[in-house]
């Protein structure tokens, strides 16, 4: 990622966890796990799908479990963006974390119904081979067959490999018969595959059930040799415009307390694996704690978010326009509180 950047989300992290552990200033609510409770009392109805994506929100899952977070929360896990898109789109949902591009699809098909409140994941896209194949770069990718899971990977695979002087379909196919990220990883773990493109944490997964297989390319190092500005960024929160117009309150106490839970896993001493695995965001824990620092987590709000997140879409619109829903979002897709 780019250094400046990575810089940034590690402030900002660093701060999200000195407002937790000092409480920001506020008189902690009974019961509550530092924040002030809104006067609103409605349920706050948060899906989030299992993996890199939820992994933030893991800490404050167990939070409100324990009846310790400042607002009433009805957490989901999902496997599928698509439950989670339908969701927002059909209003049972108040707040999702979900792949960037599939926000932006919402927002263009909801004509504005949702905002982007935080990004939450930078770039976890790794190229693992079987270790028969040389892929150190792109111009060793001639002739190949890559294995890439649909939507958001096989984007950005797409946009680097072009960038690359890559002609796709030609110079080298992009196949996406696992579309499901865990379904690629158990045919690389199985040697099935030579090539493939696998996000965190089922990379680690994977390499941990195979010795033979090699990382060969980072690819959130490649995005920033190419990519004219920006960071890679996969990952983000949203919220329902009207739920962020109803109800303001709760919106900016879930932000404070979803900060915290970030931020908690980069403590020292953090039960990483437990929460993780307790919250239901990934079903091993250990294995989640090992790929942590590979998964870029951040918590990236305001102004910064809106910048980052409008680059990235602006090549991705590039690249393939209906990957983020055939037009870029207005600036009404951003919330900048």
């Amino acid at each position: 990622m780019r250094q400046q950047f990575g810089k940034l989300c590690a402030l900002v992290l660093a701060l999200a966890l000195v407002c937790a552990l000092a409480g920001c200033g506020k008189t902690p609510a009974p019961g509550s796990s530092g924040e002030e409770a809104p006067e609103d009392s409605t349920p706050v109805r948060v899906m989030v799908l299992n993996g890199t994506t939820g992994f933030g929100m893991a800490k404050l899952i167990s939070d409100a479990g324990a009846g310790e977070a400042a607002l009433e929360y009805q957490f989901s896990v999902e496997a599928d963006a698509s439950n989670v898109t339908a969701a927002l789109i059909n209003g049972t949902a108040d707040i999702a974390a979900l792949p960037t591009n599939a926000a932006s699809v919402v927002y263009n098909k909801t004509e504005g119904g949702v905002q982007v409140l935080a990004l939450n994941t930078l770039g976890v896209l790794y190229l693992v081979s079987d270790g028969t194949v040389d892929a150190a770069s792109f111009d060793d990718l001639k002739g190949q067959t890559v294995y890439v899971p649909a939507q958001n990977p096989t984007f950005i695979f797409q946009y680097l490999c072009e960038q690359n002087g890559l002609t796709v379909g030609k110079d080298v196919i992009i196949d996406n018969t696992y579309a499901q990220p865990a379904d690629l990883r158990t045919a690389v773990a199985a040697g099935e595959v030579s090539l493939a493109v696998l996000p965190e944490p089922m990379l680690t997964i994977a390499m941990s059930g195979n010795e033979a297989l090699q990382v060969e390319m980072d690819l959130t190092e490649q995005w920033d040799a190419v990519a004219p500005a920006g960071s890679l960024v996969q990952g983000c929160v949203v919220v329902r415009t009207e739920f962020a117009r109803e109800h303001p309150d709760l919106v900016e106490t879930f932000l404070e307390e979803y900060g915290a839970s970030i931020a908690y896993l980069s403590e020292e001493g953090a039960d990483v694996a437990g929460v993780i695995e307790g919250s239901g965001v990934f079903t091993n824990g250990a294995v989640a704690a090992k790929a942590l620092p590979g998964c870029n987590l951040c918590f990236i709000t305001g102004e910064d978010m809106q910048s980052a997140m409008a680059e990235f879409l602006e090549i991705m619109y590039e690249t393939a326009p209906d990957s983020i829903g055939g037009a870029l979002p207005g600036d009404d897709f951003y919330y900048l509180g």
